[in-house]
């Protein structure tokens, strides 16, 4: 799986960005935890379930560096300082350390959300949308209730739920390893291409 994880990352670093072909921005936390297991049971998923609905994926990062774990290398394609949000249809955040947020990464997704570009986040990333103000007021979805933390936020559960333009999972797959709830990675992402696809309509 794993070899075939990296194949598949190489082999989408190597092919020149397509003007043509909608572009999904992917979003991966430098130092994020279990960096490994995500790599290859969540981003991986992710970017299989993306391309296969037609849009091409690129990886991006605060550092621009290059991502190992164990025996997985992920060469990002652009900083995030170097990201254009208009050159992109949809944005997604795998799981990620919530209590190490920069404060680029806030600012990153209130611009997304101003911009009115569908937005994916899953579990540890949802503490990123909490701390940008982004769902306030809005249902959303996480392993706890976040509480006062969301200003009038409608705690909706440990699933997949969306609000407009903004899609909530509360279970990456290390949580769903750990708990035995059902890992939100597929309905999430297809969540998202669903909510392009209908914006794009």
């Amino acid at each position: 799986m794993k070899r075939l994880f990296v194949l598949f990352m190489v082999c989408g670093i190597l092919v020149s960005f397509d003007k043509s072909v909608p572009k999904v921005l992917l979003f991966i936390k430098d130092g994020s935890q279990q960096l490994e297991y995500m790599l290859t049971n969540e981003v991986g998923k992710m970017s299989e379930i993306i391309k296969q609905s037609g849009y091409e994926v690129i990886i991006s990062t605060i550092s621009g560096e290059v991502l190992k774990a164990g025996s997985i290398t992920v060469m990002p394609d652009l900083k995030l300082s170097e990201v254009n949000i208009d050159d992109y249809a949809g944005f997604i955040f795998p799981c990620m350390v919530s209590d190490l947020i920069n404060p680029e990464m806030i600012t990153f997704v209130k611009a997304i959300v101003d911009n009115g570009k569908p937005i994916a986040a899953q579990a540890g990333s949802v503490g990123l949308l909490i701390n940008a103000d982004v769902l306030n007021g809005k249902k959303y979805t996480l392993n706890i209730d976040a509480g006062t933390d969301v200003k009038d936020g409608i705690y909706s559960g440990t699933g997949v739920v969306q609000d407009g333009i903004i899609i909530t999972s509360g279970t990456c797959p290390w949580i769903a390893k750990e708990t035995g709830w059902v890992d939100g990675t597929d309905k999430l992402t297809q969540t998202l291409i669903n909510s392009i696809k209908a914006k794009n309509k």
